[in-house]
Parts: C-alpha cells; structure tokens; sequence
C-alpha cells in the first residue's frame, strides 16, 4: 500500500544483528495509517457495492437479447466513470501523496466528505421508510428498453447512471479524499484506489464471471438473483442507510474533534 513498516534488526540488549531477518512491525505510524485508511474505505466499498438496482440490471442485461455483451459494456461504463473521477477530482483535491503527512486522523475536508456521506445514507434510509422511490434506479424508459439494450446504450447507463447518482459521487469523493489523506506515495495511491473500484464492483464481476464460466446453469441463478434483490432492496437500503450513516458519522465528528 506504498506505507513503510518499521524494520527491526536489534538485538534485546540493544545492539544490531546486521545478519538477522528483518521484522516488521505494523504498530509503525505508517502502518497505522494504512489501517485507518481502509477503516474508512470498506465502509464505502460495501455500500457502493451493495446497491439492488444496479445488481438487478447486470441480470437482466446478461438476460436480454444482447446478453453478455451488454451487461460487460454496462459495468464498463460504470468502471469508465469512476476511472474519471478518480483521476480528475485526484488532480483537483490535492492527494497528499509522498509528502510524509502522518496526520492521526481524517483532515477537515475528508471529514467534512464523511458527514455529508451520513447525511445521504441517513436521508437513503428515511425515503425507503417512506416507501419513496428509489433515486438510484434508472428513468424507467430505460428500465423498459433493457431486454432490447445494445452495448453502446448499455455503456452510456453505466455513465448515465452513476453521474446522475448522489451516493456514487460521495463514495468515490470519500475514497479519493481518504486515500488522499494517508499519504501515500503516488503509486500506492493510484493502486488504491483501483482496488477500490474493482471491490466496489466486485459483485457485478462476479455475476458476469458465473455467467461466462457457467452459461448452462447461469439462468436460474440470475432470476435468483434478481428475485432475492427485488424482493429485500427496501430492507437492504433501509439497513445500509442506518448502519453505514451511523459510522460515517461517529468518524466525521471524530475527525472535526467533536467526539
């Protein structure tokens, strides 16, 4: 992760052993920063990655008369958007890498990203209470045509869909700004944040991965799929908004040295 883990060659009575293995120790302060940073990343993999709709529409895509084509141009979509975020909003907010910052926790606008974060999973939650619709789910003209979907318009719903999106744009402003914030030399940072766009749509992958490697039996376990989505998307949302929302906050009033 580009974080250096403290060498230790000394001996007990203080003298160094030059031919001794080297040990590494992860209560090194870099090493507590790796740490935290992916104390603040899981969180927002999971939630982005825990999205119903766009999981239902990587099935019926693989479902639709296109099929596998069209669901991989739909995740490349969704992949090509993020690739841009990270790579323009890293360039504007100023990633922090290589300048030996060893701050103990999130700066100000990181924290400031955080809250804003709860606020939309708290606000995520109280809609689906209230039996709102769901804001993550695409115009429903779109949701029409996807059995006729071609790849270009699928790419263009996983731009569309993810650029249209609040929590998509906060939870890759999050991982650019924690990422930014452990100081990271840039290659480790430029890694980390492909990690987290991979694991982010680790579940998409994994349906197209069963789809390839499974074409025969793949049909039944996508309308499984997307039965078990459809039916527990409100409960999943309603869960997502109150458990992350609650840690998200406890970490942003936290870093503003509030608690």
């Amino acid at each position: 992760m580009g974080a250096q883990l403290a060498p230790n060659r000394a001996r007990a009575g203080g003298e160094r052993n030059v031919g001794a293995p080297i040990q590494w120790s992860l209560e090194s302060p870099e090493g507590a920063l790796v740490t935290d940073l992916w104390g603040s990343l899981i969180p927002l993999i999971v939630g982005g990655a825990l999205v119903p709709i766009q999981i239902i529409v990587t099935t019926l895509l693989l479902r639709s008369k296109a099929g596998k084509s069209a669901a991989v141009a739909w995740v490349a979509g969704m992949t090509t958007l993020r690739l841009a975020q990270g790579l323009v909003f890293g360039l504007l907010l100023g990633s922090r890498t290589g300048d030996g910052s060893t701050s103990d926790g999130p700066d100000a606008a990181l924290s400031l990203l955080l809250l804003v974060l709860a606020i939309v999973f708290y606000v995520s939650a109280a809609k689906q209470l209230l039996n709102h619709p769901d804001e993550d789910a695409p115009p429903p003209k779109w949701m029409a045509m996807i059995d006729d979907m071609q790849p270009g318009k699928a790419y263009l719903l996983g731009v569309g869909l993810l650029a249209l999106g609040a929590k998509p744009w906060v939870f890759t402003l999050g991982a650019i700004a924690a990422i930014g914030d452990a100081g990271l030399s840039q290659g480790a940072a430029i890694l980390t944040f492909l990690v987290f766009v991979i694991l982010t749509e680790s579940i998409h992958l994994a349906v197209l991965g069963i789809a390839y490697a499974l074409p025969d039996r793949s049909a039944a376990l996508l309308d499984r799929i997307t039965g078990l989505m459809t039916t527990y998307s409100r409960a999943i949302m309603i869960v997502l908004g109150l458990v992350f929302g609650t840690w998200f906050l406890v970490k942003a009033l936290g870093g503003l040295g509030v608690v």
